[in-house]
């Protein structure tokens, strides 16, 4: 077990479920006792996040996410929330479906209100999932840290982000070549054009100008 996602699981699991177990309120989350480590459910994630379909939307990508958040997760309004929506936020990945933002956050709403999570914990939760579908304005600063968490492969490194660019287009090998390259401008292009591309002022000070001169070079 890589010890970051040991680490990560089990400070995220302890904050936001044992934490929160007995705490609901309305009475629409099923109030357990013990609710145990969740274990089952991490593994059942990172077996999930090991598909063969998968070459970007990967544990590597899953590592990258929880170790940048070990930087910036104090940001966050609700760190724990944030912490679980990234396990969460690739769970369902079909490359020729869709919804499957909505499908993971589905997943992580049941599972937290079957753990005993208060409904509102898990409302948020499922939001934060739904906020990377990056098609809308972030409304808090949790979507904003989560975001910007996510979007970090935009401004990694030139030989990271090469990698990313390779992968992306082995996901999706079987779309033919001019029309993954058109595609795949225009998506670049919606980051490129964005006047404000990370929220948080730490990684957009961090990544902002490295992320415009990886999205200039690979539009072409």
């Amino acid at each position: 077990m890589n010890a970051l996602f040991e680490r990560s699981w089990q400070r995220a699991w302890s904050a936001l479920v044992v934490a929160n177990a007995n705490a609901n309120a309305d009475g629409d989350a099923k109030v357990i006792a013990n609710p145990g480590d969740g274990t089952a459910l991490r593994d059942e994630l990172l077996a999930r996040y090991a598909e063969p379909q998968r070459k970007y939307h990967t544990g590597q990508h899953l590592g990258e996410c929880l170790a940048l958040f070990d930087e910036v997760g104090d940001l966050a309004a609700h760190p724990a929330e944030v912490e679980m929506a990234l396990w969460f936020h690739d769970a369902i990945y079909d490359v020729k479906g869709s919804g499957n933002e909505e499908r993971s956050a589905d997943w992580a709403h049941e599972t937290l209100l079957a753990a005993g999570v208060a409904r509102d914990v898990a409302d948020r939760v499922r939001q934060l999932v739904l906020v990377t579908k990056h098609d809308g304005v972030t409304s808090s600063v949790d979507e904003q840290v989560l975001v910007d968490i996510d979007l970090a492969i935009l401004g990694a490194e030139r030989p990271r982000f090469d990698e990313y660019e390779r992968q992306i287009r082995d996901e999706y090998g079987y779309v033919p070549g001019f029309l993954f390259r058109r595609k795949r401008k225009q998506i670049l292009k919606t980051f490129l054009d964005r006047p404000v591309l990370y929220s948080t002022p730490a990684l957009r000070e961090r990544l902002d100008a490295r992320a415009r001169e990886n999205l200039r070079r690979a539009i072409g």
